[in-house]
């Protein structure tokens, strides 16, 4: 579908499109309240909560006040919902801003200052330098006088390196005072979120143009909330304006992330509820049947001899709002607070705090923290991720001569300054590819140095070396560039530009010489896009061997190639590359398509090598993270033997003897099939032995595997703990992310670049880098650091502590109650099965809100080992990774605490006071006073350090539940008048409570003392130690516990439909889902001599 756009026609614009409005509110006044309860209704804890809060109006049925379930849903329904509006009214002022800044359009011929909301498709908008785009506009003018003007697009891309837009040829010339005259259309596709793209057709009217059509590319718009820099002016047409501009378009929440956690509670919830069903159904059936027999014979029960049709309904109904609190309210509320905290630490954590850049860790996910300390598998881009991204010119061959390999820098290289003194053609050449075959911009700063912006390190560092090289690139216009050679300036005009894309892997510029009138093709590209495309003939074996060379050595390859252009091969090419260029459907593809007939019959000139450092701590992070049990895929878009080379200086792999490095290779299917079968049957073999092996594929062979050899490549990537993929794409990395999760496995993806943003969101857990490619992928992640070492203390310290936590709030939430349900469940039993409740509603709603809340929300602060010993010790993860602090066993145990709890307060509460002459809210407040007393001592035997606010929360709730309930059975009218002062004044209830306590903690903590001396984990050991003040030498090995592929292998052999995931500002989504185990133990690969065939041509991005 077209949208024509009507140059300065503002009736036609008004009355077909939307004006720049923006809005991203969720709610609005009127809708907000139905709006909001309908969302947290779907969830079916709330809408469980609310039948029981609705049952309990029912006062035939009803053991306690309706007040002890609205209250806590009302409560935390406010609470949710304040939050929601909270969000939505910054959101508002936020748009507000945005909607009323004043910006200069056309209207009616007459340029007026307006409020940004006011602008419509079609309008002349006017910017002045540093002004914020308001809308996507096309370019029609600029101050500058070859049409060009210099943007910043970090608010779209992360990307801060400025960027160069022009204005279309159709507008070249155009008087100033003419610009808000102009007329005509712009015919252009309907509103979407690629901002890498803009295939449109401009046509002006007379008397600015005779009706041409004129191309439009991404390269002539500025869009939204970019800012115009270094140009005093600039106009452009609005063609897309409010919510349907491209950052309009890609605007969205992304789908929640469900954490390992947060399933097992949903599942333990189901189990409870499961319970529950069953204990009321019992209770009921019981109540009924000691009602008609045993009831009636009682004088003072009083049930009339005829009863409803409902009769038999309300016993059992009854159980269940008794029984109701088994599943508890609040535990939503606790672990969105607790996590929410999880996050802030992170967020304040000074030791993850970049001190080069500055640059702080930053969680953007609040929801996941306890994930990290479950990851198992490391998802991870190599180029800015493991390395600095900041590229060196190191080597180069050119016409066979290798110039850098004694000293490792060709820039000191005397032969080669001696072959540029003496006008070497293929040298000079090479250094005229270098320093005009780009994208670069020269900008000269005040004192007269030149400072080069570039969109990739590649460039800025091939120029630089040119520069070096005394071929000196210093002004930079829409056509012509300007050359400093040997104190002479040479000028080239550009005709055409072949840009480069991730299908083609190349790029080219015709650029004609201005002195000799010459027109010349220069390429660069990777080896296998331009080797194919090199001149029949010439001797390609030495620029084949130099790549080969300097990929072993870890270096970035280009290749350098040239050819001269006849005027009318040019002119007839370039009538096909513009009307390539003027079409709509698929654009990219057709301008391709011509661009391959012009690049043919190179001259290859040499080969570029370039160095890219790895971080510092890089190595040192992979191999603790590895004794973790989390092994590593390193998935990139660079050359096999570079990538291996990079993972073999970092510790991804290790060089033989004590491990293997396999290759999975091949173009077609049986290639593929058998190379994969060999590499499969070696990791059978090796899986029962001591040697540990891992594999390489290229992005044509792991295309070929996924596509039909899918269930073999996720039996490999069941066996193998490490594995290279080289040259992939984005959308490959996307895939094998699912294929791990897929296989069971808790994955986390780190990037830094826009290419590796699927991959991020398609992981368990997304890490971005904020790094030199921008801060798209530290964006679209879960989690954003400044460097990768920090990823080390983000998994091994918040991952596990975090973790840690939420195992013990989660589980302890359901004990607590489950105890106060069990003794009003014991209560029934002696009460004739009738659902009569112990406790009031003012003393239960307090239980579940304060007296047992406050003290277990300080656990965020625990720590049951100091972050020195987690740092050195990395392999007690794996109690983590395996689920051993939240897991149905685990939750046994806290089960059978709160019955063994409940039996012990309910049967010495009930032989203390049921048999005097007590009320029965005596007793309510001797069985809840023990409740209280056991859940102060559960909690501080289950804290591992200890602090004044830890010890404030625990022992001064307990005193707070006196004062209190002091200060209420004070109030005449409280129902509890003076009975906890005679309580406080009996010495047998202090007694009950001590005996309560040592008949409840007794056992427990003889079951602990057991564990801790007899049967000590890991972690008791290095608890111990940490006690003792001495050191631990070694832990020995902790075995993780395999999954058996039989389990795993029908789950992907077939790949899952999923639902897409929010992917801001671009073109295509990836996929999400969840769940996890663990395998793991570090492990060691020998380096085959053996390589890939490197001529896997599809759609790859070097990153």
């Amino acid at each position: 579908m077209k949208r024509f756009v009507y140059i300065n026609d503002d009736d036609l614009a008004q009355d077909v499109y939307c004006d720049n409005r923006i809005s991203n509110r969720k709610y609005t006044v009127l809708n907000f309240l139905p709006k909001n309860l309908w969302e947290q209704f779907s969830r079916f804890m709330n809408q469980y909560f609310l039948l029981i809060a609705c049952l309990q109006l029912w006062s035939l049925i009803t053991p306690v006040n309706p007040a002890s379930t609205w209250g806590p849903l009302i409560f935390i329904f406010a609470v949710s919902a304040t939050k929601e509006a909270w969000d939505d009214y910054n959101r508002y002022l936020s748009d507000k801003k945005a909607n009323e800044k004043e910006v200069w359009a056309v209207r009616h011929g007459v340029k007026k200052l307006i409020q940004a909301q006011n602008i419509h498709v079609g309008n002349i908008v006017w910017l002045r330098e540093n002004d914020e785009v308001p809308c996507d506009l096309a370019l029609i003018g600029t101050s500058d006088p070859q049409g060009l003007c210099y943007i910043e697009t970090a608010a779209l891309d992360g990307e801060t390196d400025l960027k160069t837009r022009v204005i279309p040829s159709a507008c070249m010339g155009i008087d100033v005072d003419l610009l808000h005259k102009v007329k005509g259309v712009i015919e252009c596709p309907k509103p979407d979120n690629d901002i890498r793209r803009f295939d449109a057709n401009l046509r002006l009217f007379p008397p600015f143009l005779d009706n041409d059509v004129c191309p439009l590319t991404i390269k002539n718009t500025i869009l939204q909330s970019c800012y115009l820099r270094n140009t005093e002016w600039a106009c452009g047409v609005a063609v897309y304006t409010g919510n349907e501009t491209k950052l309009g378009m890609s605007r969205g929440v992304p789908e929640p992330k469900l954490t390992a956690v947060d399933a097992m509670i949903d599942k333990l919830t189901g189990a409870i509820f499961v319970f529950q069903i069953v204990v009321v159904t019992v209770l009921g059936v019981a109540g009924n049947v000691w009602k008609e027999t045993e009831a009636r014979k009682l004088w003072y029960v009083q049930y009339p001899k005829e009863g409803p049709w409902y009769e038999l309904l309300v016993i059992p109904l009854r159980f269940e709002l008794l029984c109701s609190i088994m599943i508890p309210i609040s535990i939503k509320v606790s672990l969105d607070l607790v996590k929410s905290l999880y996050a802030k630490f992170i967020d304040w954590d000074n030791q993850m705090v970049d001190q080069e850049t500055g640059i702080p860790a930053h969680a953007t996910n609040t929801a996941i923290s306890e994930d990290l300390g479950q990851v198992e598998y490391i998802l991870t881009d190599k180029t800015g991720t493991l390395t600095e991204n900041k590229m060196i010119f190191k080597r180069c061959c050119i016409s066979g001569t290798l110039y850098g390999n004694e000293l490792g820098d060709a820039l000191k290289d005397e032969e080669l300054s001696n072959a540029v003194a003496s006008g070497s053609p293929d040298v000079i050449m090479f250094l005229t590819v270098m320093a005009l075959c780009n994208t670069v911009i020269p900008i000269r700063s005040k004192n007269g140095t030149i400072l080069y912006k570039a969109q990739s390190q590649d460039e800025e560092a091939l120029v630089r070396a040119a520069a070096g090289l005394h071929m000196i690139l210093f002004n930079k216009n829409s056509k012509i560039l300007e050359i400093n050679f040997n104190a002479s300036v040479i000028q080239y005009e550009v005709l055409d530009i072949l840009e480069f894309t991730s299908d083609r892997k190349r790029m080219s510029v015709v650029v004609k010489a201005c002195q000799s009138g010459r027109i010349l093709l220069l390429s660069k590209g990777a080896d296998e896009a331009l080797f194919p495309c090199a001149l029949a003939g010439q001797q390609m074996r030495t620029f084949s061997e130099a790549v080969e060379q300097y990929s072993q050595l870890g270096l970035r390859t280009l290749c350098l190639a040239w050819r001269e252009l006849e005027e009318d091969e040019y002119r007839e090419w370039s009538l096909l590359f513009k009307e390539a260029n003027s079409t709509l459907v698929d654009r990219e593809w057709r301008v391709a398509e011509v661009c391959q007939r012009l690049e043919h019959d190179l001259q290859v000139l040499g080969v570029a090598a370039i160095e890219d450092r790895l971080q510092d701590g890089v190595p040192e992070t992979i191999e603790t993270l590895r004794k973790a049990g989390i092994n590593f895929w390193m998935l990139t878009g660079d050359k096999q033997n570079t990538a291996i080379q990079i993972a073999l200086s970092c510790n991804f792999v290790s060089p033989e003897p004590r491990g293997q490095l396999l290759l999975i290779n091949g173009k077609t299917e049986d290639e593929v099939c058998q190379s994969l079968e060999r590499v499969l049957m070696t990791m059978r073999i090796s899986s029962s032995e001591p040697k540990d092996v891992a594999f390489v594929i290229d992005g044509w062979a792991l295309e070929i595997a996924m596509k039909h050899y899918r269930k073999a490549f996720g039996e490999l990537a069941m066996l193998t703990k490490t594995a290279i993929c080289c040259r992939v794409t984005p959308s490959q990395k996307a895939q094998l992310v699912e294929l791990l999760k897929m296989c069971d496995f808790r994955t986390l993806a780190i990037g830094d670049g826009g290419n590796d943003v699927r991959m991020i969101q398609q992981a368990d857990i997304g890490v971005g880098i904020s790094g030199r490619e921008g801060l798209q992928a530290a964006r679209a992640a879960d989690y954003s650091i400044g460097k990768f070492r920090f990823l080390k203390r983000l998994i091994l310290v918040h991952g596990r502590y975090s973790y840690n936590r939420t195992a013990f709030l989660s589980q302890y939430s359901f004990y607590k109650s489950l105890l106060i349900c069990f003794i009003q469940i014991f209560f029934s039993l002696t009460s004739g099965v009738s659902g009569t409740s112990l406790f009031n509603s003012v003393s239960l709603m307090a239980y579940n809100v304060f007296y047992t809340s406050i003290p277990v929300m300080v656990s965020v602060l625990d720590k049951d080992l100091s972050e020195r010993t987690v740092m050195q010790h990395p392999q007690i993860l794996f109690y983590c990774q395996a689920g051993r602090l939240l897991n149905p066993s685990t939750f046994a145990g806290w089960f059978g605490r709160s019955l063994f709890h409940a039996i012990v307060v309910f049967v010495i509460s009930i032989h203390a006071y049921a048999f005097e002459k007590s009320e029965m809210e005596e007793l309510s407040m001797v069985a809840l006073s023990g409740c209280i007393w056991l859940q102060a001592f559960v909690v501080a035997l289950e804290t591992n350090s200890f602090t004044l606010l830890q010890h404030l929360a625990i022992w001064g709730n307990l005193l707070a539940f006196y004062m209190i309930n002091l200060v209420v059975s004070a109030v005449p009218a409280s129902g509890m008048y003076t009975i906890m002062f005679r309580l406080c004044r009996q010495p047998s209830y202090w007694i009950t409570m001590l005996l309560i306590v040592a008949t409840g903690m007794g056992p427990v903590l003889a079951l602990k003392y057991f564990r801790f001396t007899y049967r000590s984990s890991k972690i008791n050991i290095l608890q111990q130690a940490e006690r003792l003040g001495g050191p631990i030498m070694t832990l020995g090995s902790i075995e993780p516990q395999s999954r058996p592929l039989e389990e795993v292998l029908p789950l992907i052999s077939q790949p899952r439909s999923c639902s897409p995931v929010y992917e801001p500002l671009l073109s295509d989504a990836a996929n999400a889902t969840r769940r996890s185990f663990g395998t793991a133990a570090p492990f060691d690969l020998f380096q085959s001599q053996s390589r890939l065939s490197s001529s896997y041509s599809r759609n790859c991005k070097d990153n």
